[in-house]
């Protein structure tokens, strides 16, 4: 009572909101200026505070390393704006966006920055497979959560070799983009209050590897207490696409493509230090030219999270989370996946990958199991699982529903299920598990592949229903089908967010039921609502047997 009673107080105290000149909050840094925005469905107004700058340019010889804290401003900094996106090569279209290395900047929006109790956050990671995105309103504007009193956090981190080549080494372990995330959540602990947050009450939230980063919070040490619930929306740090291969060994050969060919770290370290920004986002042609088979976008990219060699408070994470979880935060998870995740790309499923798994079984493999058992047996696998899913069809465009599905699963929906149902529950905590399968105007990624008769909601989409993304128009009328289902979804995941139970009352007409490890039942979040269980699913059911094959081959081999 004592710390709600200061906190008022120093609300009053630091927020003044004038008209003519925008709305003016006091931080410890400085002051800013942020703007009142309308709400798109037309109820009102939010406040908005843009680029705000939560660490130091990660520039020079902070170039890989994990960041500082910003530094104090003078005077009131304007806050109406975003501030730069990190250098990047966008993941969907490979345009390079040059972006800035001063790039670590955070977004508030909040309903109500003098509340009289302050109000629950939600703090967004944004995805884009470590090699791409950002925290703006292009894509993430906050309108549907706020409607639903929550204060929105987003934010940008390094990604690509910026923000996770590894040396290997004290000084360069990796992970630098994770390390910006945990500055991110440390200032939202720090300073959330003033825009009417309650630090108390945090849930991260993450799409893809968004998703994958929230699940290595919940397993880090070093996030310890800077959130109390987590929302997994289609990644787990499990999957093709989120693991290291061979992380070092990368750094080397980027180094080497660039032209320095050295096995000294330090002068490997100084050399990309003075490198331009564009040849460290656009490392895929350098780094995996010499396996481009066998990486393509279900699988993986060339600089991800690792597991550093350095034990210590600076670490993120110290031990393989694919292997074993050795530690554990406690928070309310929900996590879940969408039923059509690789359909939003069927192109290129259809340009880039089927002629090279035709051409290369193995690849239906995924390549976790290959350390594991030999090169005959990775074969008869790959016989099996393509005897699975096309019998005796032949894998080309008249079995690209099939190959949808395939990928659905060995890309997102197997690992997210495995690693959610395999993680410890801590006591006094709680799971929830769901799949997306709504069909509306919203789900425009989808197009190219109703064609081809598949239907449903592709890897993304999801959040379309979360946020208003201001750089398309779609419909969120309020009398429309689609805002119905905007409405009923924030409210699912905000009151997760608020009570740790997505239906702590009968007003949506279902009961969402916990996810435990024996029934496994999920909610199916479609136009309407409906329970289901994992174990009445044949993929999952096919998939646990391969990796159940796979373990004992292992075992045998050990022994």
């Amino acid at each position: 009572m004592k710390i709600l009673h200061f906190y008022c107080i120093e609300l009053l105290l630091v927020i003044s909101i004038v008209a003519s000149n925008g709305v003016k909050v006091t931080l410890k840094n400085g002051k800013l200026k942020g703007a009142m925005l309308d709400l798109v469905t037309g109820e009102g107004e939010y406040y908005s505070f843009k680029g705000i700058p939560y660490a130091q340019p990660p520039i020079g010889p902070l170039r890989f390393k994990a960041p500082l804290p910003a530094q104090k401003w003078k005077g009131v900094r304007n806050a109406t704006r975003h501030g730069p996106i990190c250098p990047q090569v966008d993941i969907l279209t490979n345009i390079f966006l040059p972006g800035n290395e001063d790039c670590l900047f955070i977004n508030v929006y909040s309903p109500n920055i003098k509340p009289k109790t302050l109000l629950p956050v939600i703090v967004y990671i944004h995805g884009g497979g470590f090699k791409s995105g950002s925290g703006n309103d292009a894509f993430y504007g906050p309108d549907f959560l706020i409607r639903k009193n929550m204060v929105v956090v987003t934010f940008n981190y390094r990604v690509d070799a910026l923000g996770f080549l590894s040396l290997g080494t004290e000084d360069v372990p990796g992970n630098a983009g994770l390390k910006d995330q945990v500055l991110a959540l440390k200032w939202v602990q720090n300073n959330i209050h003033v825009f009417g947050g309650d630090r108390h009450s945090v849930t991260i939230m993450g799409q893809s590897a968004g998703s994958a980063s929230v699940a290595l919070h919940v397993s880090s040490p070093m996030s310890k207490g800077l959130f109390h619930r987590a929302i997994a929306l289609s990644g787990a740090p499990i999957s093709e696409w989120a693991l290291p291969f061979q992380p070092e060994r990368r750094a080397f050969v980027l180094g080497k493509q660039l032209g320095f060919d050295t096995q000294d770290p330090e002068k490997l370290l100084n050399f990309l230090q003075n490198v331009t920004s564009d040849k460290l986002v656009n490392t895929a042609p350098y780094v995996v030219s010499s396996e481009e088979y066998s990486n393509n976008i279900l699988r993986m990219y060339p600089f991800v999270p690792v597991v550093e060699k350095y034990v210590g408070k600076n670490s993120f994470l110290t031990y393989d989370i694919a292997r074993k979880v050795d530690y554990m935060n406690k928070a309310d998870i929900l996590f879940g996946y969408t039923n059509q995740e690789t359909a939003g790309v069927i192109e290129r499923l259809i340009s880039d990958l089927i002629p090279n798994y035709n051409k290369f079984p193995e690849l239906f493999v995924p390549r976790k199991l290959f350390a594991n058992i030999g090169q005959d047996l990775i074969l008869d696998l790959a016989d099996e699982i393509k005897d699975y899913y096309f019998g005796n069809k032949s894998v080309d465009t008249h079995s690209i529903v099939q190959f949808v599905t395939y990928s659905n699963y060995v890309a997102f929906v197997y690992d997210i299920v495995n690693y959610f149902t395999k993680l410890p529950v801590l006591k006094n905590t709680v799971r929830y598990g769901y799949r997306f399968s709504c069909v509306s105007s919203r789900n425009v990624l989808m197009t190219p592949a109703i064609k081809y008769g598949i239907n449903g909601i592709s890897h993304g989409e999801d959040l379309d229903y979360l946020f208003d993304p201001k750089l398309v128009k779609l419909n969120s009328d309020k009398h429309s089908e689609e805002f119905r289902l905007i409405d009923q979804i924030t409210t699912l995941f905000t009151n997760f967010a608020k009570y740790g139970n997505p239906t702590p009352d009968s007003s949506l007409g279902v009961n969402w039921p916990k996810y435990d490890t024996k029934t496994r039942q999920y909610l199916d979040i479609g136009n309407n609502l409906t329970v289901l269980n994992v174990n009445d699913n044949d993929n999952i059911r096919f998939w646990d047997n391969v990796y159940q094959k796979a373990d004992s081959i292992l075992n045998r081999n050990c022994n």
